[in-house]
């Protein structure tokens, strides 16, 4: 994969470092220091802050990866005042949406007050969090498109992480007040942002100005590039919001006690999709790049080849995690408290493993000539998450709202599919995906049985044994199997180098 395989692989490093950061911070600092219903905060604070930043960026980070090969010439290394429309788009729907956003406090808290007071009380902080995190987003599609994905990712995976890590340290020992905390997380952003801007400044020969005569030249792509953007701003009011509904139902009908759990819940699903972030990071600009030249197989190798390795990491990792589920809430300063949400974590892992397997042909479905049907997709989305997460939470508390979300994206993941198999004429899968699956379902079998039939004297030791035999096995099969010749060209060349 060249450039893809490299960039993603050192990303992948930087987002696994990210990881473990966040692994001490949730499973030793939050649960320990923090209680159910001040993690819940944290986590509606931030999700509110991503559903804002999802609307005011006006669809500008996809619109960067559709349109910056129609810029990039090699005759103007200023890419025609390119990046001054990433400055200024975001900033003017930065400022309609939080104006929106202000006028909407009524309602908000109409919603929330009863069952969680707290999030009404910081309400307006949602603002300058947002602000930050818009623009740490902007620019790190900048570097995305300039095929830097390195120094992004570790700002948001790794810088982040750590400084939330400090904040809630100083919060624990009542170094910050709540107040002071929740002006902590704006800093926290502010920072990654103003690092981002800086590393893009530096790696391009990037011109804050705008090329108008170039604009002037080319009308017919200047109509299409702000069409595009009107269709993601409609698109955005339902397939930004759907992501974020789970946390928010949960907090309106359950209480900022059961989102805290929930939130915990989800960070440890959220692993299994970690590695297509890295994947598509760098992919995408090469998808947009081929789909712009009409080059169909180019397009479909690629979607393959990310499709083929994000479900088999994806399905190691999420062995990981379920083999032992046990083991990690008997660790989790807590446990109890959040063991509660043990069937939560495997239905969420499913829908992470769907999301980040699909993903990539929602990229291709958007940057190509069919993307109106993202439009509705969306909204079937947001509406069938909605009705689902109504009528399941009170059923079934938050496994309810987790099988929402399964099934919501499964619809979804169908649908677009369809088109993109269908009318796009792009194939995602090849034969490996099935036999994947298959050593995936075999293996959760085993760990089902053997854990039914063989008495469990110590957790330890039985996860433990379980990892070494299961994830082993999964490991050794996937290799002689050849279920991903992407992965084994990797430690094929890895151990090459050992020898």
């Amino acid at each position: 994969m060249g450039i893809i395989a490299r960039q993603s692989l050192r990303g992948t490093i930087a987002t696994y470092i990210g990881v473990a950061i966040g692994f001490v911070t949730t499973f030793f600092v939050l649960t320990r220091f923090l209680t159910a219903v001040e993690i819940g905060l944290a986590r509606v604070l931030i999700d509110s802050a991503t559903l804002l930043v999802g609307l005011a960026q006006l669809g500008s980070t996809s619109a960067i990866i559709r349109f910056f090969p129609y810029f990039k010439e090699k005759e103007d290394t200023n890419y025609h005042g390119f990046f001054f429309w990433t400055l200024i788009i975001p900033l003017v729907g930065f400022l309609f949406f939080a104006h929106v956003f202000w006028l909407c406090r009524t309602p908000i808290e109409h919603w929330f007050g009863e069952k969680s007071p707290l999030f009404v009380d910081y309400y307006y902080f949602v603002l300058p969090l947002a602000f930050f995190m818009l623009y740490e987003t902007v620019f790190e599609s900048n570097a995305n498109v300039l095929m830097r994905i390195v120094v992004p990712r570790a700002v948001r995976e790794a810088g982040v992480r750590l400084g939330l890590l400090v904040s809630y340290l100083l919060y624990a020992f009542r170094v910050l007040s709540m107040d002071g905390f929740v002006v902590a997380l704006c800093v926290i952003y502010a920072l990654a942002s103003l690092i981002n801007i800086v590393y893009v400044c530096r790696i391009g020969h990037i011109r804050f100005m705008p090329d108008m005569p170039f604009l002037r030249a080319n009308q017919p792509l200047v109509r299409s590039y702000f069409r595009y953007m009107v269709f993601l701003v409609l698109s955005a009011l339902a397939s930004v919001f759907a992501p974020m509904l789970s946390s928010f139902f949960v907090t309106a009908k359950m209480g900022l006690g059961y989102t805290g759990i929930f939130a915990i819940a989800t960070y440890m699903a959220v692993m299994v999709s970690i590695p297509y972030r890295s994947l598509t990071a760098i992919a995408s600009p090469q998808l947009a790049a081929a789909l712009k030249d009409r080059n169909h197989t180019d397009a479909g190798h690629l979607m393959q080849q990310v499709t083929n390795s994000m479900l088999l990491i994806g399905s190691l990792i999420f062995l990981l995690l379920w083999v032992n589920i046990d083991l990690i809430f008997q660790i989790l300063p807590n446990g109890e408290t959040y063991a509660v949400a043990k069937q939560t974590v495997f239905i969420l892992g499913l829908s992470q493993l769907l999301f980040a397997t699909v993903q990539v042909s929602v990229t291709a479905l958007t940057y190509g000539a069919y993307y109106g049907y993202t439009l509705l997709f969306s909204l079937v989305l947001t509406v069938s998450a909605i009705v689902l997460n109504n009528y399941l939470i009170p059923l079934y508390g938050m496994e309810g709202s987790a099988w929402s979300n399964l099934i919501s994206y499964s619809v979804y993941s169908i649908l677009v599919l369809w088109v993109v198999m269908g009318r796009m004429r792009l194939s995602p899968f090849c034969r490996t995906e099935a036999k994947t699956l298959l050593l995936l379902a075999g293996v959760l079998v085993i760990n089902f049985l053997w854990i039914r039939y063989l008495p469990v004297v110590n957790v330890w030791i039985s996860s433990v044994v379980r990892s070494v035999v299961l994830i082993g096995g999964f490991c050794v099969i996937a290799y002689k199997s050849y279920l991903s010749e992407e992965i084994n060209a990797v430690l094929h060349s890895f151990f090459l180098r050992r020898h």
